[in-house]
C-alpha cells in the first residue's frame, strides 16, 4: 500500500496584529501538528524575525485542528529509519536550536493548548513563558515507549515541572490531563473549551500589554539570572546593576510620570 499523500499546506501560519501581538499557528492538522523538518525550520526562521521586531510585544503559539502538537512526525521518522547517527544529530540539532530561539525571545511567549500536546509538543509548551490549556488537553512524554528519550526537550520540561515529576513522566511515558498539568505548573490556567481559551488569551495579552516592552524583556533576563542561583554578593551586585539600568531608562521615567499624573503610560494599549 502506498503512503498517503500529504496535503500541500503552509506548515506555520503567522499573523501580527496592529497592537503587536504575533499569533503563530502550527498548521499540520492532518497529523496533529507533528513536527517535521520543514515545520521546525519555519518556526526557527519566524523566531529569528520576531526577535528583531520591536513592534512585536507578545508571541502566542497555538495549533490548528484537533491538537496543539503530537510531537515528532512518526511517519517521517519511519521513512528516515536508515538515517546515520550524524544525520539524526543534525536534525535533532535543528529542533534544539528552534527551542533555544523560542526560549530566548525577548517578548513574553504564551502557549494556547487544546487537545494533544505530547513529546516535542509538550517541550514546546515548556519552552514558553506562560501556558493556558483547555480541560480536554492531554500531555505526556512517551518517548521511552518508542525506544528513544526526551533528550532535547528535557531541559525545558525539567524547568517547567521540576526534576521529580519529570523523572516519573519521562520514565513511565504516561499521559496526563489538564488538572495534573496545572498541579505540576506546566500550565498556569485551565479553561473549559476553545472559546474560553480565546477569551483567556485576550485577558492575558491585555495584561502583558500594560507592561513596558523593555521591562518585560528585562524580567525574562532577570529570571534566567536568578533561577536556582545561590543568593550571594555576586548575585546581589548583578541584580543591583539591572535595576539601576532600568531605573534611569526612558521607560521608567515615563512609567513614574504616568503614575503620578494618573494616566496610562505611552506603551499601554
Amino acid at each position: 500500500m502506498s503512503e498517503p499523500i500529504e496535503p500541500a499546506v503552509d506548515e506555520v501560519l503567522l499573523n501580527v496584529t496592529q497592537e503587536g501581538v504575533a499569533m503563530i499557528t502550527l498548521n499540520r492538522p492532518h497529523v496533529h501538528n507533528a513536527f517535521n523538518a520543514e515545520l521546525v525550520q519555519k518556526l526557527s526562521a519566524i523566531f529569528d524575525d520576531l526577535e528583531d521586531q520591536d513592534g512585536v510585544r507578545v508571541v502566542l503559539i497555538d495549533g490548528a485542528g484537533k491538537s496543539f502538537s503530537a510531537g515528532g512526525d512518526l511517519t517521517a521518522m519511519r521513512k528516515a529509519a536508515d538515517q546515520s547517527e550524524s544525520e539524526v544529530r543534525d536534525e535533532s540539532g535543528d529542533f534544539a536550536l528552534m527551542l533555544m530561539k523560542l526560549r530566548a525571545l525577548p517578548q513574553p511567549t504564551v502557549a494556547l493548548v487544546h487537545g494533544v500536546a505530547v513529546a516535542g509538543g509538550m517541550g514546546l509548551v515548556s519552552a514558553c513563558d506562560i501556558a493556558i490549556c483547555t480541560e480536554n488537553a492531554v500531555f505526556g512524554l512517551s518517548e521511552v515507549r518508542l525506544g528513544i528519550l526526551p533528550a532535547v526537550i528535557g531541559p525545558y520540561v525539567v524547568e517547567a515541572i521540576g526534576p521529580r515529576a519529570a523523572r516519573r513522566y519521562m520514565l513511565t511515558g504516561e499521559r496526563f490531563g489538564a488538572a495534573e498539568a496545572l498541579r505540576l505548573g506546566l500550565v498556569q490556567t485551565v479553561v473549559a473549551d476553545e472559546a474560553a481559551l480565546a477569551a483567556e488569551s485576550e485577558r492575558v495579552v491585555s495584561a502583558l500589554l500594560q507592561g513596558a516592552p523593555k521591562a518585560l524583556s528585562a524580567v525574562k533576563e532577570l529570571l534566567d539570572l536568578v533561577t536556582f542561583m545561590p543568593i550571594d554578593e555576586d548575585l546581589a551586585e548583578e541584580t543591583v546593576a539591572m535595576i539601576a539600568e532600568r531605573r534611569v531608562s526612558d521607560d521608567a521615567k515615563e512609567g513614574l510620570s504616568a503614575f503620578l499624573e494618573k494616566r496610562k503610560p505611552n506603551w499601554a494599549v
